[in-house]
């Protein structure tokens, strides 16, 4: 989700589809905990989790001041200070921790729900930023994802005199390492970036090595399902839903793609979920908890006739980590794997 990553772009949605789509968004914002994974394989197996806490650096980067780097939405940015930090999402928030630059940081997105954030002061929720709030804390520079709004709000921190770097969303794997780098450039910590670049990268490598052969062999077919039982949302994840990179990396087939769906998400539908014929469901966390378990997953019209469903097969991985390719995809990825092909194959 990019922050978080959920559904955001699809073409072919209705007005009312959007509304509730942008409630489904709020509460996933609302909802990103760093609780463990509670869905079990099909042999039983508990779900891995990532860890709650970020691992940094060994040694603390030295930022080399002023830095001018190019913002995504076109703006030439020069840092002069980042001493008070305000990243305007938990996916950047992690980054930036992990990059060593965690003390620097003064305020945080409600997402940002790592152990080392929690007791930062939560000043916005990404799509409803709050621009006094950001401003009482007197920040040195903000960071902003493209999504992060309204306008008006982030204009009144650029009117105020603040840096505010905006950073192009992750869409997969090959975005991991872009994007931390783009933040390490923007800190003035260049070589912090390829170094956290580096070691996030053999991490990935290291788990897709020991995916089973035969699961090389005869790929599972997975189809990322969006579900939020409280707001009646459920949708199946398509080409562009974020997914389809992750999924390919655990050596798996997203169902959703390969079935036709070029956008990102799509009301679910039992035709639809017939012509994916899912071995497995993904799900977020959070999500699986709104719609009652694997139980209530079940019950939604056309997932029980899935292959998937009938052998209750379903992959879960908190919210706020699942989709932000970052430091910690390489503990999403493992997680997957483990729940797909049984626990210690990674």
């Amino acid at each position: 989700m990019p922050t978080p990553a959920a559904p955001s772009r699809t073409p072919r949605r209705t007005g009312a589809l959007i509304s509730v789509l942008a409630l489904a968004l709020a509460l996933v914002a609302t909802a990103c905990g760093g609780g463990g994974t509670t869905a079990t394989t099909k042999a039983g197996a508990k779900a891995a989790t990532t860890a709650n806490r970020l691992e940094p650096l060994t040694a603390a980067p030295h930022p080399k001041l002023p830095a001018t780097v190019t913002s995504a939405d076109g703006h030439k940015v020069t840092v002069k200070k980042a001493d008070r930090i305000v990243p305007l999402s938990g996916s950047l928030s992690e980054i930036v921790f992990t990059l060593g630059l965690g003390e620097q940081v003064v305020a945080r997105d409600i997402t940002a729900t790592f152990d080392q954030a929690k007791k930062l002061p939560v000043v916005t929720r990404n799509h409803d930023v709050s621009a006094e709030s950001v401003l009482s804390l007197k920040p040195d520079l903000v960071l902003a994802e493209k999504t992060t709004g309204p306008d008006e709000a982030m204009q009144q921190i650029r009117d105020a005199g603040i840096p505010v770097v905006v950073m192009d969303p992750a869409q997969g794997l090959d975005d991991v390492g872009t994007r931390i780098q783009a933040v390490a450039d923007t800190l003035g910590v260049p070589s912090a970036g390829r170094e956290l670049t580096k070691r996030s990268e053999q991490r990935i490598t290291a788990v897709q090595k020991k995916i089973p052969d035969a699961a090389k062999k005869e790929k599972p077919r997975v189809a990322f399902l969006y579900v939020r039982g409280s707001a009646s949302v459920y949708l199946i994840g398509g080409a562009k839903s974020g997914a389809t990179s992750l999924l390919e990396a655990a050596g798996a087939v997203d169902a959703g793609a390969a079935s036709g769906l070029k956008t990102d998400f799509r009301a679910i539908t039992s035709e639809a979920l017939a012509k994916a014929a899912p071995d497995a469901i993904l799900v977020m966390t959070k999500g699986l908890d709104s719609v009652g378990g694997i139980d209530g997953l079940v019950k939604i019209p056309g997932v029980a006739e899935t292959p998937a469903g009938v052998d209750r097969r379903v992959v879960s991985v908190e919210d706020g980590v699942l989709l932000n390719y970052g430091p910690r995809t390489d503990q999403v990825l493992r997680s997957i794997v483990d729940q797909l092909y049984g626990k210690g194959s990674a």
